[in-house]
């Protein structure tokens, strides 16, 4: 089902939440809400789900305006953060919860109840109380809970925030299959840019209650249309100088970027450039660059697949590089000077 948010606006007292949000999330899509805490994202997942209300605009899904209507009547499933399982209903009880609402046929209900357990691996749990299951299978069952009664949508409000990094990337993993699988329109908030990175088709970056930027995760990390979302999204290194017609970027002091050429900024125009720090390479002795500099290592933090250091390359500018390791050679020591050079294409010209 399309979901389709509308100029939608939601003030508590003088605090302005969402600015007028328009959105479309077309059938079968993951769509992942990304920024700060306060940018919103949050205030927008709840109006979609019908728990608070739009000061303007509309929701619809599938055509149907629903922008008043009840939670239990808008077809939507959610998952949250805390689980939110009953704790003296079994797991079958608790997946079973929705479609009593719903008044399906208790036949129905038991049939509809074991397909959906064997769906998120756990057909044996259904007798079981929420304690006696880890984290991660609470999680599974609140995820069943979810799409028991076939929603038109599902939204997931940070639902692996309290898990551990390892259970967190597997949950990751089984629900972005589980969805594919199911075709289901999703909506999914986090704060955490690497798992929305790994989940979506689409990211959309909010900040300060508006939609900075939407579109694929290769397309926002190659190429954010300003500041905040490079900052945001990924390892960064952004300088800020003036630009030259030829797309030479000076820093002062003395020392130039060279870009691209960019057509969008006149000569003299202070600009922002992005270097994401797996652009830089080592220059072997005699290599060339357009952007070559000779550099002193500051600091080298091991990474297991990846060293990142930090690089002095003039005084009061440094430049963070991560890079694989070598077979058979340890990291590089701080103090280590080298030369590191990359391509005027490596430089993003950013909107200031």
């Amino acid at each position: 089902m399309t979901l389709v948010v509308s100029g939608v606006r939601r003030a508590f007292g003088s605090v302005e939440a969402l600015k007028g949000v328009d959105l479309q999330v077309d059938p079968g899509e993951l769509v992942t809400l990304l920024g700060p805490s306060g940018s919103g994202k949050t205030t927008l997942l709840k109006l979609i789900a019908g728990f608070d209300t739009a000061d303007a605009g509309t929701i619809s899904l599938a055509g149907r305006d629903i922008t008043w209507v009840s939670p239990a009547a808008r077809d939507i499933g959610m998952v949250f953060q805390n689980y939110a399982l009953f704790p003296h209903l079994t797991v079958a009880q608790n997946i079973a919860f929705p479609l009593q609402m719903r008044r399906v046929p208790k036949a129905e209900i038991a049939t509809r109840v074991q397909d959906v357990l064997r769906l998120v691996d756990l057909p044996s749990y259904g007798e079981r109380l929420p304690k006696a299951l880890s984290g991660g299978q609470q999680q599974r069952v609140a995820l069943a809970r979810a799409i028991v009664f076939n929603p038109g949508v599902l939204l997931l409000d940070e639902p692996f925030g309290a898990l551990d990094r390892k259970l967190r990337e597997q949950m990751q993993l089984e629900v972005r299959h589980l969805q594919r699988r199911l075709g289901l329109t999703t909506i999914f908030v986090t704060h955490d840019q690497e798992e929305a990175l790994v989940l979506s088709d689409r990211i959309v970056v909010m900040n300060d209650g508006r939609i900075v930027q939407i579109d694929t995760p290769t397309a926002l990390y190659r190429a954010p249309n300003c500041r905040f979302v490079a900052d945001f999204l990924g390892e960064s290194n952004l300088f800020r100088g003036a630009y030259h017609a030829d797309g030479g970027i000076a820093l002062g002091g003395g020392l130039t970027l060279r870009a691209s050429p960019d057509s969008a900024h006149p000569p003299g125009s202070v600009v922002e450039v992005l270097l994401r720090p797996e652009r830089p390479r080592r220059l072997a002795e005699g290599e060339h660059a357009d952007n070559a500099f000779r550099a002193k290592i500051v600091e080298c933090i091991y990474l297991g697949n990846a060293s990142k250091y930090r690089l002095r390359i003039a005084d009061g500018v440094e430049v963070t590089v991560r890079w694989p390791p070598e077979a058979g050679q340890e990291a590089l020591a701080p103090g280590t000077t080298l030369d590191v050079g990359w391509s005027r294409d490596d430089l993003l010209i950013l909107t200031t």
